[in-house]
């Protein structure tokens, strides 16, 4: 697969920055709720604040969407994510309630397209756990058990059956959900927030936040906002300020890769009728989905830990050897398409909770926090945002909120995401590879001559 001309992006493939940036802070003020992140997490709280009549102000250090909101490969689950037979494992009480959780935030994602008519591309076509092999098929069948047991309605079967590419043995398929263009629905919920009554201020670096008696002071460059009630919705970057929970998340750059342009009758040839976004049953996953412009976004597969903060947040771009690794993987995948170039690489951070869950809390009682990421938080940022923007006026928790909500916020130290831990789950993840391929190839030369 050629990788020469690859447009590498420090934004994101799926859509340009906004033309409307609004201006940041300059003065000081006061408010009800001051909301610090503009991404998907952060605008949700804040928009559903506005709904509900609250005072609310949003800081986000670039502009709303820049993040990984706007940088993922844009399928919305109705599964939790993480590795669910660990999760059963540690959880298993808990994972009737997190299905439900993680239906609800799709069904409430597909609410908030509607509601404030978003053009995103959407297509309600499930999204599909995909075999490489038949160890990984094992995996799936114990997965979609774990999950019909706990209330997740899935379909099993081969890659005909379920209308995936016949280069995979075969999957689970998911019935709700689906896949978007990320940076589409971001910006349409950006321009929500931006004719609601909320105060946004973009370009707006907060350097501090703090507890001051019944008020929270949050400094910036060139101003400071004093509110009676705080929500920390920054994801991978909550670890810039010392009122963060310590070890709540680790930051991780992932990166997304596009083809060019291919011919209809070409990807029609894959046998993909389904159109379902796919995500293999590697312990660090691939994921690959068709997109209206006829191409194929893929990525993942491999990992960077971020080290010290803060992050660089808008100057870093992917290593080309990463987007080799991409392509050859791809070329694996999709023998057929083996000569189409990649056009553009772009990448992002996320952020993965010790637990593999999605977490909420309260710091104190007026600072709130919630990451809701790993891997899904196309689905449960936004949803968790509301359900904690419920919880700030009403005073209750709401049912699905109760389920992520940490008494105290204290996390256990991530072993398995250090870097050494990130390259060893990669190595294994090749290993298991190399034996499937071996596998199939001495299946190939077994067979008769016609």
């Amino acid at each position: 697969m050629k990788t020469a001309d690859v447009d590498y992006r420090t934004f994101s493939g799926w859509i340009d920055p906004p033309s409307d940036v609004r201006p940041p802070l300059t003065r000081s003020l006061d408010c009800d709720v001051a909301v610090i992140g503009g991404g998907l997490g952060g605008m949700s709280t804040a928009l559903r604040l506005a709904e509900r009549g609250r005072d609310v102000v949003v800081l986000e250090s670039e502009f709303c969407g820049h993040g990984s909101s706007s940088r993922n490969a844009g399928q919305l689950a109705s599964a939790p994510g993480g590795d669910i037979q660990l999760l059963n494992l540690f959880f298993r009480k808990k994972m009737p309630a997190m299905s439900r959780l993680t239906e609800h935030a799709a069904l409430h994602v597909e609410d908030l397209i509607k509601r404030l008519g978003i053009d995103c591309d959407y297509e309600q076509t499930g999204n599909t756990f995909a075999a490489v092999s038949r160890g990984q098929m094992g995996r799936v069948r114990r997965v979609a058990k774990i999950l019909r047991r706990s209330g997740t309605e899935v379909r099993l079967g081969t890659s005909e059956e379920l209308g995936i590419p016949r280069g995979f043995v075969g999957g689970m398929r998911e019935t709700e959900g689906g896949i978007m263009n990320p940076g589409k629905f971001t910006r349409g919920v950006r321009r929500g927030l931006l004719s609601s009554s909320a105060r946004v201020f973009e370009r707006t670096k907060v350097t501090d936040v703090v507890r001051d008696g019944a008020r929270v002071v949050i400094s910036t460059p060139r101003g400071e906002v004093r509110a009676n009630r705080a929500v920390l919705a920054t994801n991978a970057f909550m670890g810039e300020w010392k009122i963060a929970p310590r070890h709540l998340a680790v930051p991780l750059w992932v990166i997304e890769v596009e083809t060019e342009p291919i011919a209809p009758e070409r990807l029609d040839a894959l046998g993909w009728t389904s159109r379902s976004g796919l995500v293999t049953q590697h312990n660090i996953m691939e994921n690959y989905r068709l997109t209206p412009r006829n191409t194929i976004v893929f990525g993942v597969r491999r990992i960077e830990r971020g080290q010290t903060f803060p992050l660089p947040a808008g100057t870093k771009s992917p290593d080309p050897g990463l987007v080799q690794e991409l392509a050859d993987a791809f070329a694996t995948r999709f023998p057929s398409l083996a000569d189409v170039a990649v056009d553009r690489a772009w990448g992002g951070w996320i952020a993965i909770t010790p637990s593999w869950l999605p977490v909420a809390g309260r710091i104190g009682d007026n600072v709130f926090y919630s990451i809701a990421c790993n891997g899904h938080g196309l689905g449960q940022a936004p949803y968790v945002g509301s359900l904690i923007a419920d919880l700030i006026v009403d005073g209750e928790r709401p049912e699905d909120l109760e389920v992520v909500w940490t008494r105290k916020p204290k996390f256990p130290r991530p072993v398995m995401m250090s870097p050494l831990g990130l390259r060893t789950i990669w190595a294994i993840d090749r290993f298991n590879d190399m034996i499937n391929g071996s596998r199939r190839n001495a299946a190939k030369n077994s067979r008769p001559a016609a």
